[in-house]
């Protein structure tokens, strides 16, 4: 297939492109390249023919056109967005701009372009966009969501992006465009912007520096290694029902201080004789997020049954490997450390 991306550059959307290139898909890998956007996500592929990037944003509707004509796509998968709930409490209005207004553009491009093409191509076209389980609102302590949930957000970045599952849903039923939604929970692995729970407290304890967490570290969040959530996309994409949305979750839920805990314990184990250890002496609680929501918990039955999706890792192997490549990679996370943001976990 040829596929357009959108946040290609960021860390799930990278982890996609280069699984989408491995299996033999041409891809243009739309990207505004944000703080959190990287061309080193990407710097394993950028020599192959079958990839080809675009610094472009999604806001831009000529650029979008322009992109659609060019290049022809079968398919769209669109994770462009901001995404880090600190930031959208500090400043809303990037986020209503990217990923409402954005995703809107996305839309009407699409809209057009496919209303152009040959039936059979049209039957076949697919815009898939991929959101989060934030956009649920919070759980109590048992439960777990669901595809015909009810929204209700409770942070401006999930407002945000409860906005755009709309926008998607609507060009749909009124127009009639093929589209597909996922809502995934918290991932992890390889290329996490450091900003991020696992990344920041990996990097933080190599330094010997505090780990910040949020409250009393109790909050639960539902963890999927990042190339489980891209293979899922890949087969929804090729697989899914249009109009359909799709719950991804490995089964994972964690609490945020079980896995400070355990990260701590592992560079224990790899680092003995360090001066920090035992690193978990380097826990600091800090006050808790606004709003922050209790518990995140998906129930994957649909997307196992009807599209035939299981995850690869399970936490402990997934964390595993996660901890093990930022130790390798430390370079990189030194390059892209962020530090006007400390202690989130989504």
């Amino acid at each position: 297939m040829r596929i357009l991306v959108t946040g290609g550059c960021g860390f799930i959307g990278s982890a996609l492109v280069r699984m989408l290139i491995a299996d033999g898909h041409d891809v243009l890998n739309i990207d505004t390249l944000t703080y959190a956007g990287r061309l080193e996500n990407v710097e394993t592929i950028v020599e192959r023919d079958t990839y080809a990037f675009l610094k472009a944003d999604i806001c831009d509707r000529t650029a979008m056109d322009d992109a659609f004509a060019t290049f022809q796509p079968d398919g769209v998968m669109h994770l462009a967005a901001e995404s880090h709930v600190d930031r959208s409490i500090d400043g809303p209005a990037e986020f209503i701009r990217t990923n409402v207004t954005g995703t809107g553009v996305m839309l009407e491009a699409a809209l057009a372009y496919w209303r152009k093409l040959e039936e059979g191509t049209q039957n076949a076209f697919r815009f898939l966009h991929i959101s989060t389980d934030e956009v649920y609102g919070t759980l109590g302590d048992t439960g777990y969501f669901r595809e015909e949930d009810p929204y209700r957000p409770n942070s401006p970045y999930a407002a945000s992006k409860a906005g755009s599952d709309h926008l998607v849903r609507a060009f749909h039923e009124t127009y009639g465009l093929p589209v597909l939604i996922t809502n995934c929970g918290n991932n992890y692995g390889p290329y996490q912007f450091p900003e991020k729970l696992i990344p920041l407290m990996i990097l933080n304890a190599l330094d010997g520096k505090a780990l910040p967490v949020y409250g009393e570290g109790l909050n639960v969040r539902d963890w999927i290694y990042v190339d489980d959530h891209a293979r899922a996309l890949c087969m929804v994409l090729q697989k899914g029902h249009p109009g359909q949305t799709y719950l991804i979750g490995a089964r994972g839920e964690q609490r945020n201080i079980d896995i400070v805990n355990g990260i701590c314990a592992r560079l224990d184990t790899r680092f003995p004789d360090s001066t920090h250890t035992p690193h978990a002496d380097l826990i600091t609680y800090v006050t808790d997020r606004p709003g922050h929501d209790h518990r995140y918990a998906i129930d994957p039955t649909l997307i196992e049954t009807e599209i035939g999706w299981k995850p690869a890792e399970s936490f402990e192997s997934g964390i595993e490997k996660t901890v093990g490549w930022y130790i390798e990679n430390r370079e990189w996370l030194a390059r892209v450390h962020a530090r006007d943001r400390l202690g989130g976990d989504s």
